[in-house]
């Protein structure tokens, strides 16, 4: 089985529909892939309508959280989406990037970057308006070279000139919620410090000790080394390990299917989910 636990599609800040998104993976060879959008769920029923015969999906999404003034993200699968706290908690986040977006659109602009709002609406379009989307306007404008060259002090990494801050989770809250909610938590690329500051390895200890079941391992942004610590970490910590490509379509150089969850890890998630379960295709059209 190949299986890929992070991907994203139009609703938040991929590229791909979730229709596309969930026909890609299918043509790239996976038998199971999460669609994990920022802070939404908004592409689930697309991605289920369209869910080819042989591909089983996973819902899903990923959580903005911050610990201690740093930025952190936490996979959530197979939560109820209707649980009303979680779903409350989710729309706060969501309602606040919409006013955090025009702040740092105001901010490039005094840094003398010819950006409007109107034009990062429109490449957002009905997904979640995030960072990447400010980021490929900056594309277009010929101020980076790439979406990636985006995150940085320089623009909008965390901390940088024009970086503004938004309604983000505790990461024990977000455990609590979607536990509540029947799901299964997975810290997101943990120490992918080309991101920037990352929390201390000493904070996955704590969240293990809150309920958080595993780390993303195998990533993109996570070296030989990087992994290998990190596996070290799980293993001290008795926490599951995922790989998974963190796709985003044609906004970043990721490929679905790049890296995999091993088959008896995403067993075991399935085994401790309590609020949905996957769903199998069955040939559906969009």
């Amino acid at each position: 089985m190949r299986i890929d636990l992070h991907t994203h599609s139009t609703a938040s800040d991929g590229t791909d529909t979730p229709t596309e998104l969930v026909r890609g993976a299918a043509a790239a060879g996976l038998d199971v892939v999460a669609l994990t959008d920022h802070d939404t769920v908004g592409g689930h029923q697309e991605a289920i309508r369209a869910l080819p015969a042989g591909l089983t999906l996973v819902t899903g999404a990923e959580l903005s959280c911050r610990l201690n003034g740093v930025s952190m993200h936490m996979l959530a699968y197979l939560f109820d989406p209707a649980e009303p706290e979680f779903a409350r908690e989710r729309e706060l986040v969501r309602d606040d990037r919409v006013p955090r977006a025009r702040q740092m659109v105001a901010k490039l602009r005094e840094l003398g970057v010819p950006i409007t709002w109107e034009r990062v609406a429109e490449i957002a379009g009905d997904g979640a308006v995030g960072r990447p989307h400010l980021a490929t306007a900056l594309v277009e404008l010929g101020v980076v070279d790439s979406v990636s060259d985006a995150f940085t002090p320089a623009w909008l990494a965390d901390g940088g000139r024009a970086y503004a801050e938004k309604h983000e989770l505790d990461p024990f809250e977000a455990i609590r919620l979607v536990k509540a909610a029947g799901g299964v938590t997975v810290f997101a690329h943990p120490l992918a410090l080309k991101r920037g500051r990352c929390v201390p390895e000493s904070a996955i200890g704590e969240l293990a000790a809150a309920g958080l079941d595993g780390i993303e391992v195998d990533h993109m942004d996570h070296d030989e080394p990087t992994r290998a610590r990190l596996r070290g970490l799980a293993a001290e910590h008795a926490l599951l390990t995922t790989g998974s490509s963190d796709y985003h379509g044609s906004r970043k150089s990721c490929r679905l299917g790049e890296y995999t969850t091993d088959p008896e890890i995403y067993g075991e998630i399935v085994r401790r989910a309590a609020g949905a379960f996957p769903v199998p295709g069955a040939g559906g059209r969009g």
